[in-house]
């Protein structure tokens, strides 16, 4: 078979099925000298130098503990267990449970519970044989099945449980301890709660010293300590059937098995607890939480999960094993206890002989199965063997609880779900041991330990265990609910409805025991739920709720696709072909303050070349952690063609599913079309045809110091520190740094279809542009950073020491760069300041040019900026009805607006010099008339600047009602000229777009599909 092996392996690349390909999710990630499969790129491509490959560990080879010192399905699951559930409840409590349930209601408390813990144990099955399970248990396998949220949450409070847990335990030895002291006439303090409290301190200290230093002990004692716990069960069942040996036990309310005495407590007497100081009156629910801790040892198991040699088999077979073996023992025990000993006894010997013992009006009756906690020890046919019993079910059950917590608290450490809690995750030694919490542990079992009531202990253990069973089971339901092709258990003995039943059951039951806390425990749940949630840990576990996002995605993008589209439901679903993300920061947050919690918005990168998947994979990471560190809420695709339009045509064509797909696309606008190639220019041009031939939308952003801004990256924190220390770092990093030395702010590459960065200078507004004219004055004007607040005043500084501090980017050789730089990037993620949009509603294209502006004045950043409305006149004469039909017009749109003003003269010839700036624009791009071809020419024609003229003069026309109406205004809208296939060239159409937008405030120019996206019908 070796021989097979070894021919295969030169003969092929491909590898054969083995396990070790399957053990680390990332294996088919290549690793050098893995030997790991082979990736499909090594498959696939054609092959290059030959690596070494390095034998990957057998089957069966595991990390962590050697194989041949993990346990078994009976030592480290049926016997654990059993130690477990007969615990200190069996003992101190059961006896307790008939005298005020009755035999009857005793039965249904325990099948209650049973039934709880056997549905939860049917699911935990599941859960477990569902894949491999590493430390961690109950912590592991919720947080595996339902997410790091739910996962944390019941992983902290199940730690904090099982601490709790060691508390009651002890406290029932310390009970123990009193009683049998108290036979002897022997007290500490006061032979009552003060003893427990000081007993109990000692024992845990014991304990505690055993865990750290002493762990073998526990591996090689529970077996013996399970032998005396059946020992004692033994003792107690032959002292019924062999019945008080004096007249002492008979006047203590042992007769032995009696039909009267049966009959007596078959039904319950609920009434005040004696054993309790405060008098508690109880009832069905307030036992059954009492009674409850017992079936909780279910768990002992899987709670060390890391140590078992095949959890998915041994947590199933010995879970339900010991379930059925305890549900039978306690039956049992119960109906004998209802036939052996009655509720009341006064204990006086005298009164053995007529049976009037039981006669409590006239005597204080301290004996019998409601008032005394030694009932078993009196029913024993020897005695001290149920103490043994006792000692050792408490104490072991207490160990193993102070073991559990530490371990399930190491594993929610190191997962990081919550902060501040690494500390606790380090691991000692070869076996790992969470000494660290095992400190934690001792101070939380000491408080609850100086409590010193075990019954005041026992509810608050009920609430938080039947969280953990309400989730153990809601998981198991989730992740059938979903049909996810990963969940396949090998434990077919289940069912999701049944799961389901139980979890509501631990609910229900929370609340009917003690609603305040249940409540509590509820709140508690959520609060740390969120707190899971808000931090979004980097951790991908393949959960079931991420199953359900993708099914509920799934379900609502196709019922979408049947639902007709209405204009009352239209919403502006943005491509925005921006390159990488990082790269036109400003373009992006334009688009996102559109979209932000309400549409689709996608950043498109077009590619020329075709990327290797490892490149594309990258890039694709790269800019999704952009986004989400950004907090924008949007999809990265990118595509490659022969061409950077045909690329962006595949976009406009293929990107989006069913009804999610854009209906616009937003580009920046390109500065530098005077000096790009004309490859570039027509590539421009034409990805705007494309979008008008698809009936998209179109959107050109232009500000001042242009979009492109790959060539600056963010400072890390650790670079941040290392350049404060520097002398050349600007003393104020923030946006209200002063602005005298800041740098040209990047320009041009302002065109999304093209990756590199282009260096042309946009030009500014300077004193003579407000004549018309065009100038080249490198003038930038002052940022919002630099109305700076009078920080001489209290108001100001304050103000000032609350501003938000502006992230630190450097350049492409290192140095950092000015606050205003990051100011100018940053524009449309900052309050705007006080002004207005100024809405040029030219032509109507379906109302489009005048949703978005409205959208915008919606948002936070604009929401102090007004509406102005500019409509073109048809009319000279009857501007005042005109003008009174629009504003009707915006009022049934229910839009609000400032002012409307009708554009009368739009058609006035521009005067002299803005048509001469306008030709010295074009002038590099006309061509000489003897010149002229029929075949398409590469600038501007005679012929098409004649047929033309009319629009051409308009264009500059509106440059200087622009300028007269809305050169302060705090942004510009305007309906975007329509490039004419066949009849506009690419020169000439962007110098109208020049023309319109130079110098001009942050400007937009939006044609929509003619389409209407407006409606004044409700």
């Amino acid at each position: 078979m070796s021989g097979t092996f070894r021919s295969l392996r030169h003969l092929t690349r491909e590898a054969l099925p083995r396990l070790d390909h399957y053990r680390n999710l990332a294996s088919i990630v290549r690793a050098p000298g893995g030997g790991q499969r082979p990736t499909l790129d090594d498959l696939h491509q054609p092959p290059g130098d030959k690596q070494t490959l390095v034998e990957a560990p057998r089957d069966g080879q595991e990390e962590g503990v050697a194989a041949d010192r993990k346990f078994g399905w009976v030592k480290g699951v049926l016997v654990r267990c059993l130690l477990n559930i007969w615990g200190v409840i069996l003992f101190l409590r059961l006896p307790w449970v008939t005298g005020q349930a009755g035999i009857l209601d005793g039965l249904l408390i325990v099948t209650c519970g049973n039934v709880v813990t056997v549905i939860s144990a049917l699911s935990m099955s599941a859960i477990s044989t569902n894949g491999q399970i590493k430390g961690g248990g109950t912590y592991y396998m919720i947080s595996r099945s339902l997410g790091p949220e739910f996962g944390g949450a019941i992983g902290l409070i199940f730690s904090i449980a099982n601490a709790v847990a060691a508390s009651m335990y002890i406290v029932g030895f310390c009970e123990s301890i009193n009683d049998l002291l108290a036979s002897f006439q022997v007290k500490i303090i006061d032979g009552g709660v003060n003893d427990v409290r000081v007993v109990g301190t000692v024992t845990l200290v014991v304990l505690f010293a055993i865990c750290v230093i002493g762990m073998e002990w526990e591996a090689r004692a529970q077996l013996v300590l399970l032998v005396v716990l059946l020992v004692a069960i033994v003792d107690y069942v032959i002292g019924a059937i062999v019945g008080p040996l004096n007249d002492e036990e008979l006047a203590k309310g042992f007769t032995g098995f009696n039909s009267t005495v049966l009959l007596s407590n078959l039904y319950s007497d609920y009434r005040l607890d004696h054993l309790d100081a405060s008098g508690k009156s109880h009832d069905f629910f307030s036992v059954f939480s009492v009674f409850f801790p017992a079936c909780t040892g279910i768990l002992a198991g899987a709670n060390i999960s890391g140590d078992l040699k095949d959890p998915s088999a041994a947590i199933p077979k010995g879970t339900l094993l010991a379930v059925v073996i305890t549900y039978a023992s306690y039956v049992f025990l119960i109906v004998v206890s209802g036939a052996v000993v009655v509720r009341d006894a006064t204990g006086n010997v005298t009164q053995a002989a007529d049976w009037s013992f039981t006669e409590c009006q006239n005597a204080t009756c301290e004996y019998g199965l409601q008032n005394s906690s030694q009932v078993m020890e009196l029913v024993a046919i020897v005695g001290p063997i149920i103490y043994a019993g006792c000692f050792a079910a408490t104490l072991s059950s207490a160990l193993a609880s102070i073991v559990s917590a530490p371990k399930v608290f190491q594993a929610l450490c190191k997962d990081k779900l919550y902060p501040h809690i690494e500390f606790f995750a380090r691991g000692y030694g070869k076996n790992d041991e969470p000494y660290r919490g095992y400190v934690l542990t001792f101070f939380i079992v000491l408080v609850f330990t100086l409590i010193a009531r075990l019954d005041a202990i026992a509810p608050i253990i009920t609430n938080f265990f039947l969280a953990a069973y309400a989730l153990i089971n809601f998981s198991t339901f989730h992740a059938s609910l979903q049909r996810i092709p990963g969940w396949r258990p090998t434990f077919k003995y289940y069912n999701l409805w049944l799961s389901l039943l139980g979890g509501v059951m631990c609910t229900a039951i929370m609340f009917l025991i003690q609603w305040w806390t249940g409540l509590l425990t509820v709140a508690i749940i959520i609060i740390l739920y969120l707190v899971v949630a808000h931090r979004k840990p980097e951790v991908n576990w393949g959960s079931s709720t991420q199953a359900q996002t993708y099914t509920l995605a799934l379900n609502s993008v196709a019922s979408l696709g049947h639902v007709e589209e209405h204009v009352k439901t239209y919403r502006p679903q943005i491509l925005v072909l921006c390159g990488a993300p990082s790269a036109r920061p400003p373009l992006l947050h334009f688009a996102n303050s559109i979209t932000k919690n309400m549409s689709l918005l996608i950043a498109g990168h077009c590619l020329k070349e075709q990327q290797p998947n490892r490149v594309r994979t990258r890039m694709t990471t790269e800019a999704t952690k952009w986004l989400v560190r950004g907090k924008i809420r949007a999809f990265y695709t990118l595509a490659d063609g022969p061409s950077h339009e045909q690329a962006a045509r595949n976009l406009m064509c293929n990107v989006g599913l069913g009804k999610l797909r854009p209906n616009t696309v937003l580009m920046g606008y390109k500065a530098n079309w005077q000096s790009c190639p004309q490859e570039e220019l027509h590539s421009y041009f034409k990805t705007i045809h494309y979008a008008f031939d698809l009936h998209l939308a179109v959107g050109i952003l232009r500000v001042d110091g242009g979009l492109d801004y790959s060539n600056l990256t963010e400072v890390t924190e650790e670079e941040e520190k290392t350049l404060a220390a520097s002398t050349n770092y600007p003393a104020a990093s923030s946006s209200s740094a002063p602005s005298t030395s800041a740098p040209p702010l990047p320009e041009g590459g302002e065109v999304s279809l093209h990756p590199a960065h282009f260096t042309e200078k946009e030009t500014q507004i300077s004193p003579s542009a407000t004549s018309g004219h065009l100038t080249s004055t490198p003038s930038y004007p002052p940022s919002p950073a630099e109305e700076r607040l009078p920080s001489d005043t209290i108001l100001g500084v304050l103000k000032l020491a609350k501003k938000k501090k502006s992230p630190t980017y450097k350049g492409p050789s290192g140095e950092v760069v000015a606050p205003q730089v990051v100011d100018s990037m940053l524009r449309f993620t900052r309050k705007q300041p006080q002004g207005t949009i100024d809405v040029w509603w030219l032509y109507d294209d379906g109302g489009l040019t005048m949703l978005i502006p409205y959208i915008l004045t919606t948002r936070s950043t604009w929401s102090s900026c007004k509406l102005r409305v500019f409509c073109l006149a048809n009319k000279k004469d009857d501007l005042a009805s005109e003008h009174r039909r629009m504003a009707e017009l915006l009022c049934k749109f229910r839009i609000d607006f400032t002012d409307v003003v009708m554009i009368p003269d739009v058609q006035r010839k521009p005067r002299e010099d803005s048509l001469k700036d306008f030709q010295n624009l074009i002038s590099n791009f006309l061509i000489d008339p003897e010149e002229e071809t029929p075949e398409a020419a590469q600038g501007i024609t005679e012929t098409e600047l004649l047929a033309l003229k009319d629009k051409t003069n308009r264009h500059i026309r509106l440059r200087e009602l622009l300028l007269e109406h809305s050169g302060e205004a705090s942004f510009i809208v305007m309906t975007l000229p329509m490039p004419v296939v066949g009849t506009v060239s690419a020169w000439l159409y962007m110098a109208w777009l020049e023309t319109l937008t130079r110098q001009m405030p942050p400007f937009l120019l939006l044609r929509g599909n003619q389409s209407s996206v407006l409606t004044f019908y409700s």
